[in-house]
């Protein structure tokens, strides 16, 4: 893969950032932040949507363990319903960036949007197949949602969590119209409203 090198300068520190959960009916919205050492490449990054969760959760570990430093933030079911999810997304980077123990001088983020950091920030498109940072960031946002998924199955069974990961497949939409929303749902969803309508239940 031919990687993207953004040069901010000799010895500056870059951060990667990007999210995962923000297509989802229910569940927090998750961002991550990367600082990657490059005296400890790590090998096999990518698109996280790409690798298999075996490989993913194996880059987790690693990424935590040679990263020159990283945090893992969300925005909550709450913060997406009054904000919108797309500004509860820019929170949770916004986080993300914060809680570095090593304050970077330039963000990249993935995408075509980036939040409001009092650093230079600069969004790339399909920048979690492009730019290594980047895909640690992709990784361990992922890996760390589907976890929050895991947990949101053990409480809530009925709607299958762990399978869809809180994307509105068929099974979960017809799961809403049975048993109503539960209180991780995103209620200003569009199907989660609907799917609440028609079962009868108020949200």
């Amino acid at each position: 893969m031919d990687w993207l090198q953004p040069a901010p300068g000799i010895g500056a520190l870059v951060a990667g950032v990007d999210e995962a959960g923000r297509g989802p009916l229910a569940g927090p919205v998750v961002a991550a932040a990367v600082i990657l050492d490059e005296l400890q490449p790590i090998a096999g990054l990518g698109d996280s949507k790409v690798l298999t969760p075996r490989r993913r959760e194996r880059l987790f570990d690693e990424i935590r363990a040679k990263a020159l430093a990283c945090c893992i933030a969300e925005a909550t079911v709450e913060e997406i319903d009054r904000l919108n999810i797309l500004q509860a997304t820019m929170l949770a980077m916004q986080r993300a960036v914060a809680g570095l123990r090593l304050p970077p001088q330039q963000v990249l983020v993935d995408g075509n949007r980036v939040p409001d950091l009092p650093m230079a920030a600069h969004a790339i498109v399909q920048g979690d197949a492009r730019v290594p940072s980047i895909s640690a960031a992709s990784i361990l946002a992922k890996v760390h949602r589907d976890r929050l998924c895991a947990v949101l199955h053990a409480r809530w069974p009925d709607y299958g969590f762990a399978t869809h990961k809180g994307y509105p497949t068929p099974e979960h939409l017809n799961a809403l119209r049975v048993h109503g929303a539960c209180p991780e749902h995103r209620r200003s969803f569009a199907p989660v409203r609907l799917a609440i309508a028609q079962a009868g239940i108020q949200p």
